[in-house]
Parts: structure tokens; C-alpha cells; sequence
């Protein structure tokens, strides 16, 4: 079988440009509606998509009023979606930083369950202060110490969802015995950051583990992610720059022992789609001219830690305004060095360079006909950049409709995409295999050759 794209859509409220709410035919009335969800999910699938995906911070996203504020809470959301879908994959976000391992094993495993073995956690530390006042703490941990704690965080999740075997449940009504005690296990956790008894309180999903999927790509976030990801959400500006990112991250897999086949790597694309590229750029021009120069500098500010209060909108931005970020394999804040390049590399003035980012926050922006769209998707996929991509439409549902009849059946002609879904699971969709129980035979077997 050819190697196949992943295509996953990330529902973002009215669309992932800032100003999209403001555009006439916006949705910004039903940003709350599951119905409103519901439908996107549903053309999603109908396109045959692996997956969509909600990102999720715990806290107040847009404290200015010029941004749609307020969301709801992810797993709920997905958990409604799964009853009006069928095949596609349903990801959401959860900090290791203000969960507990416990109480996110069980709302994982029950919505891969309600699913039917759909689920994709994305991993993420949060780095936000205001995040962590709202649980108790004065100050967010470093970077390095919210990934350990991140990594034993995985650990523990990992025994859970594996301490009961496969064949555990009996449901024996002749004997009396719903379970076997042999093969549903304690997990006896000691560790520095959590003491987890075990065994979870359900049997295993059927996915075994819901899709391990992260979208850290600074130093900490690469490294975590070749030990554990199994799909990773970047942000790349230039083909270059993405397959630098790619060539590191499998190489880090297979450093771990793992196959380098085994890590879905899905760089973020929002696309402006019509059916010719003056039409295409008109409209980002259009949603452009909607944007609010203050939101997107505070945006800005808080992002680069530095005040762009004496730059003037319309004059180029210093090139020593955001600092020494580093290249896309050195750098501790990844978004900031996607932004700090934009600035070397294309001279924008302030009020250039938050048009570029109020598109998709540094991801990739393209405005084209469906064909161009096409283009630099197959261009990346095939030349080591990408194994699919994350898809971020400025506008939905309109733009997304776009994508996914326009463009989605040149890739399909192209034999690079789905015409059907061959599987149920998102395991299936991503061509992974289902991870055997730390707890089981075969298990044990291997770690006996080892």
C-alpha cells in the first residue's frame, strides 16, 4: 500500500484567524452550540479525515474583548461528537501539568470506549501564569520541570490503561465471575510527582491506548516527543525549516526504538481556498482588514515578553526586537522562533507581521486556488516535510467546505488520500498498531527476550 496523508481538522471556534468572528458569515453566535461542533465533525468525516482535534487551555483564553472568549471543556465536547459520528478520530488537549493521572486516565479510556476506540490525547505542560493561579499555584514550574513531570505523568497513565489485560473481563455468568484477579493489576506507582495505587476502574479500551499526539517543538518538547508521541502538531513557515524539524524528530524516535513510521508528524496549514488566487488573497486581505492592531500586539507581547509599545504599525520591525531565538533544532520557545524568523527573513513592518500571524498564530497561511492548495501539501509530504497535515481554515464552516471538496478529491486523484476509511479506530486511520498491555503475555514475553 502507497504511504497515505493524515489529514486532521482543528476546530477553532469561528475559524483560526483572530478576526474571523467578525466576518458576515461567521458562526460567532453558535461558538457554544455542540450542533455547531457537531457539523463540522460531520463534514470533516465526510471527507474522510482521520481526525479533528480541540485545542484546550484551562483558563480564560482572550481576556480583551476583541477575540471570541470562553470554550468548553474538550473531552465533554468530543464525547457528544462520537455519538453523532463514525469513524473519525476525536483529539483533545490535557495538561500533565493540572491534571491528575488518575482522573485523566478514566475520562480518556471512557471516551475511547464511547467511541469506539476513536480517542487522541495531546499532550501538553501549559505555559501560562494566569493558567496556574487558577489551581492553586503562584507560579508556573520551568519548562525542564513541567516536562519530567510531564514524562512520569505519561508513565502513570501508560499502567493505568494497561493494568487490565485484554482478556481480563469473563462475564461468566455460570461461575460468577465477571473478571479474572490475575489479570487486572495494581500498578504500585512511587515515583517524585505521584503515588498511583492502580489498578484503573475500567477495563481497557479499545484502542488498548487512546493516540499519544503532542505539539511541543522546543528543545524539551522534541525530545519528549520521541520518546512518546505518536502524532505531533508543529508549526513550520518554510519547507526547509519543516524538514529539518522532521528529519530530528524521527531520528529522536528511532533513537528510543522505536520506528520512525510510528510518529505521525502533521505541521499546521490554513488555507484561504478559492477558485482562483485573486479570489483566494481577496478574502485574506477582506478578514485581514477585520483585525484589531491592539489584540494582536498584546498577543504579541505576551508571546515575546518584550513591549512593542515604540514600534510604529506601519514601520518595518527591528530585527532584534524578539531577541535570539534560535533555528528550528535550538531554540526553548519554538512559536517565538517561528515569529523571530518571519521578521529576518521577510522585513515586515508591525502591521504586516500581525496580519501574517493573525491567520493561524505562526502556522502556515496559504491563499490559492485548490490545485496550489494541493501543491504544497503534496510537495511537503513527498519530499520529507510532513506525513499529513493539521488543518486550521480560517473560517468555518465555509472554508473548511472549501478544502475538503476542492481540494481534498486532487489528492485523492493524486492516490495520496482516502477515498474510504479502512479501519474504525484512529489507530487504524493512522496506520499504528495497538500497543499490547505493559501487563499481558506478550508483553512479558518480549521483555523476557529482551
Amino acid at each position: 500500500m502507497t504511504r497515505q496523508l493524515s489529514l486532521n481538522a482543528f476546530l477553532h471556534d469561528t475559524g483560526h484567524h483572530e478576526a474571523s468572528w467578525r466576518h458576515p458569515d461567521s458562526a460567532v453566535d453558535r461558538i457554544h452550540d455542540i450542533d455547531f461542533d457537531t457539523t463540522n465533525a460531520q463534514i470533516a468525516e465526510e471527507a474522510k479525515f482521520d481526525a479533528i482535534f480541540f485545542a484546550d487551555a484551562p483558563g480564560l483564553w482572550a481576556a480583551t474583548p476583541f477575540r471570541p472568549a470562553g470554550h468548553l471543556e474538550p473531552i465533554t465536547r468530543l464525547a457528544a461528537i462520537a455519538a453523532r459520528t463514525e469513524r473519525i478520530g476525536l483529539i483533545a488537549t490535557a495538561s500533565t501539568t493540572f491534571y491528575d493521572p488518575y482522573n485523566l486516565a478514566r475520562l480518556f479510556s471512557s471516551l475511547d470506549t464511547i467511541s469506539r476506540g476513536r480517542a487522541g490525547w495531546n499532550i501538553v505542560t501549559t505555559q501560562s501564569e494566569a493558567v496556574a493561579r487558577n489551581f492553586s499555584l503562584s507560579a508556573l514550574p520551568s519548562a525542564s520541570e513541567r516536562y519530567i513531570r510531564a514524562q512520569e505523568f505519561i508513565d502513570v497513565v501508560t499502567k493505568l490503561w494497561d493494568s487490565w489485560e485484554d482478556d481480563a473481563v469473563l462475564a461468566d455468568r455460570e461461575s460468577g465471575r465477571f473478571f479474572d484477579p490475575e489479570k487486572v493489576h495494581s500498578i504500585h506507582h512511587v515515583g517524585n510527582h505521584f503515588q498511583v495505587e492502580g489498578p484503573l476502574s475500567q477495563p481497557r479500551s479499545p484502542q488498548g491506548r487512546p493516540v499519544y499526539v503532542q505539539a511541543g517543538s522546543s528543545n524539551d518538547g522534541r525530545a519528549f516527543a520521541g520518546r512518546n508521541a505518536e502524532a505531533i502538531f508543529t508549526a513550520h513557515q518554510t519547507l526547509g525549516d519543516a524538514q529539518a524539524f522532521y528529519a530530528d524528530i524521527k531520528s529522536r524516535a528511532a533513537a528510543f526504538g522505536r520506528s520512525p513510521d510510528d510518529v505521525k508528524i502533521l505541521p499546521g496549514l490554513s488555507p484561504f481556498v478559492a477558485d482562483t488566487q485573486a479570489e483566494a488573497e481577496e478574502l485574506q486581505r477582506y478578514v485581514n482588514s477585520l483585525t484589531v492592531p491592539a489584540y494582536g500586539i498584546a498577543q504579541l507581547e505576551g508571546l515575546a515578553g518584550v513591549s512593542l509599545a515604540h514600534l510604529e504599525l506601519d514601520e518595518p520591525v527591528p530585527l532584534d526586537v524578539f531577541g535570539q531565538a534560535g533555528d528550528v533544532l535550538d531554540n526553548n520557545r519554538s512559536r517565538l522562533q517561528v515569529i523571530a524568523n518571519i521578521v529576518e527573513r521577510d522585513r515586515l513592518t508591525l502591521r504586516e507581521l500581525l496580519h501574517r500571524l493573525a491567520g493561524a498564530r505562526g502556522h502556515h497561511v496559504v491563499a490559492g486556488t485548490p490545485t496550489q492548495v494541493a501543491d504544497i501539501i503534496t510537495e511537503w509530504f513527498q519530499n520529507g516535510a510532513a506525513d499529513g497535515f493539521n488543518v486550521m481554515p480560517p473560517l468555518y464552516p465555509q472554508l473548511l467546505q472549501e478544502f475538503t471538496q476542492k481540494v481534498v478529491p486532487i489528492l485523492q486523484d493524486r492516490g495520496l488520500f482516502r477515498t474510504e476509511y479502512t479501519g474504525s479506530t484512529l489507530r487504524d486511520h493512522f496506520g499504528l498498531s495497538r500497543p499490547n498491555s505493559l501487563y499481558g503475555a506478550e508483553a512479558q514475553q518480549e521483555a523476557h527476550v529482551v
